[in-house]
């Protein structure tokens, strides 16, 4: 037990350091992914900026061979939300996370006032899918002629929480199509998924990647209810407050950082799990700057990092061969700020696009979402 209260600053700086974004590591694309449980992976580019912006010397093909051997897959995963993760944390975790998906999909069937059976419904769609990969596209028309009179939204989302899938990669681009085919993931994997349940395994790797956290903040991450868990973990636990006197968690043997070390300028990609990963985000990101970050139908800007705190948003528009980073600050960045945005920023727009021939960096005072 522990009566220190850490600081915003020392809860930012905790953070980063286990995000890797203080200094960029030398690590595997497996182990990194391990280290971060996951990347989330609406937008197919993400994750790869994701990595780009935390290890060092990182190349597409780092990530691409990763995906092509199969050792990292795309799966529905934490919040019932996409991710990339690596086969054997997919296998792993998949059945602890099985009471958060079934839980989402009932709140749909409710909505919906579906009703089906459902171990005929996934055998169905187990049949259909292991035949070959298909489309959502294919699963609703197989679910329409199996079931004609039920919601097929209701069906599909069945398929997708209840039976494990992955997404069949392609060999170009960033990995994913935009209509991508499913798969079923142990025949893909190679490996049965596990069936144990690993609650306390799962709050662990949350604080070594996420920590020092209130059990609220796992839950919010996880999707799952961890009270209990957390409850039976506190003996093996440090335990601080942060400034509002709220209970962190902590593993015994991670570190904390002075509140003042310096926090190198960065650019995160859309939906970065950085700022999906706490229920009180003002670690990470101001609350007066949250409405430019969280954008309406869940999705989350791409975001720049000064000195350790979302200070602005950016994208890149490519017109005739060249591309053009834009940044929006939310604060006003010093002369210092906006060199160390410039050097950081020609490196991600060569990595984002290397096909373009002419680069350039622009601030502006608005962007559109």
């Amino acid at each position: 037990m522990s009566d220190r209260i850490l600081n915003l600053r020392e809860l930012n700086r905790a953070t980063l350091s286990r995000q890797m974004l203080l200094e960029r590591k030398t690590v595997s694309v497996c182990a990194s992914i391990e280290r971060l449980v996951g990347l989330q992976a609406q937008a197919a580019s993400a994750p790869y900026i994701g990595l780009w912006t935390r290890l060092r010397d990182f190349r597409r093909e780092d990530l691409a061979r990763s995906i092509e051997d199969r050792s990292v897959i795309k799966a529905t995963f934490i919040r019932g939300t996409l991710h990339l993760v690596t086969a054997d944390d997919y296998v792993r975790y998949r059945a602890t996370l099985q009471p958060m998906l079934t839980a989402g999909w009932a709140a749909i069937v409710k909505q919906r006032n579906a009703s089906f059976g459902m171990d005929k419904l996934l055998a169905a769609g187990r049949d259909f899918i292991g035949v070959k990969p298909r489309t959502f596209a294919d699963i609703s028309a197989m679910l329409s002629g199996y079931l004609p009179d039920q919601d097929i939204g209701a069906m599909r989302y069945a398929v997708r929480t209840h039976l494990p899938l992955v997404q069949v990669p392609v060999k170009n681009g960033w990995s994913y199509p935009g209509n991508p085919q499913f798969a079923l993931a142990e025949p893909w994997i190679g490996k049965p998924i596990s069936h144990e349940i690993q609650l306390q395994e799962l709050v662990k790797r949350y604080l070594a990647a996420f920590g020092p956290a209130s059990a609220t903040d796992m839950q919010t991450w996880s999707g799952l209810n961890l009270r209990e868990t957390v409850e039976r973990l506190k003996p093996d636990l440090v335990v601080y407050r942060d400034e509002r006197r709220r209970e962190l968690f902590d593993l015994p043997d991670s570190q904390l950082l002075d509140a003042d070390v310096p926090a190198p300028v960065r650019f995160l990609p859309e939906y970065d799990n950085l700022l999906l990963s706490h229920s009180k985000r003002t670690r990470v990101i101001a609350d007066e700057h949250r409405p430019k970050v969280y954008l309406p139908g869940l999705r989350v800007a791409a975001t720049v990092l000064v000195d350790g705190f979302v200070s602005g948003r950016w994208k890149i528009e490519k017109t005739k061969g060249s591309a053009s980073l834009m940044i929006e600050p939310f604060d006003s960045f010093t002369k210092k700020d906006r060199g160390a945005l410039a050097e950081e920023g020609e490196g991600l727009v060569r990595f984002v696009e290397p096909g373009a021939k002419a680069f350039d960096l622009r601030f502006v005072e608005t962007m559109s979402a």
